[in-house]
């Protein structure tokens, strides 16, 4: 049995994410945002620090929306804090234990910003860069061992945080709900469900996923190709 620890665990793609660990008979640790602040390092050191780990999932994540212009250095620092710098802190205290067994998965949460850029979105993209960099830095450190670091980058997902974006843009624009909706969803047609991005980790998580290192996997339909 592993220990799976999935940061933003408590809902939408995090909580998928943990059902499907959990349904293969893995002990989870789901951990939201009042059980650990992953912008923390000392809250990250004393969480994590204790524990075995035998995959990390980094799902923890912020977004808002506004031109370049209009970005505040607050909502620009917020961003990278949780979304860039909470993958690095998380991957920070559990990599040594898997370099001392020899064994362990790290998967990121990214996004298809962490792939192209998109309009409005500069803290965002900016961040999911950084965990998408984060990923391949720890990848090519750890290459030739039993660790992988790979991420996926999902489009938009049926979460919380899709239907906050979608209400903004009803809102900015005029148009319906079910429009703004169309308007994000891309060559896919539909949005992603979280179920689809949990899959997709735990390919990557797998014991036979061990030659699999340092890939983003984008998972849009076809829109982002690399």
């Amino acid at each position: 049995m592993r220990l799976v620890v999935v940061t933003g665990g408590t809902k939408g793609i995090g909580a998928a994410v943990a059902r499907r660990f959990t349904g293969a008979g893995d002990r989870v640790v789901a951990l939201g945002h009042d059980d650990l602040d992953v912008t923390r390092e000392d809250d990250v050191a004393a969480v994590l620090g204790p524990l075995e780990v035998d995959v990390l999932v980094n799902n923890a994540g912020v977004s808002s929306s506004a031109p370049v212009h209009r970005t505040s250095v607050a909502d620009w620092r917020t961003q990278l804090e949780v979304n860039a710098t909470g993958a690095f802190l998380c991957t920070r205290a559990v990599l040594p234990g898997m370099r001392e067994r020899d064994s362990g998965r790290i998967v990121t949460v990214a996004s298809t910003a962490g792939r192209v850029g998109a309009p409005y979105t500069a803290g965002y993209t900016a961040a999911k860069h950084a965990a998408v960099g984060l990923m391949r830095t720890v990848a090519a450190e750890v290459a030739g061992t039993g660790v992988t670091a790979n991420a996926v980058c999902p489009t938009f997902v049926r979460t919380d945080m899709t239907a906050r974006s979608v209400a903004r843009i009803a809102e900015r624009t005029g148009r319906s709900e079910e429009d703004s909706e169309a308007a994000l969803v891309g060559p896919l047609g539909r949005l992603l469900e979280p179920d689809e991005v949990a899959f997709a980790v735990a390919f990557l998580a797998a014991r036979e996923a061990g030659s699999i290192n340092g890939q983003a996997i984008v998972l849009d339909g076809g829109g982002v190709q690399a």
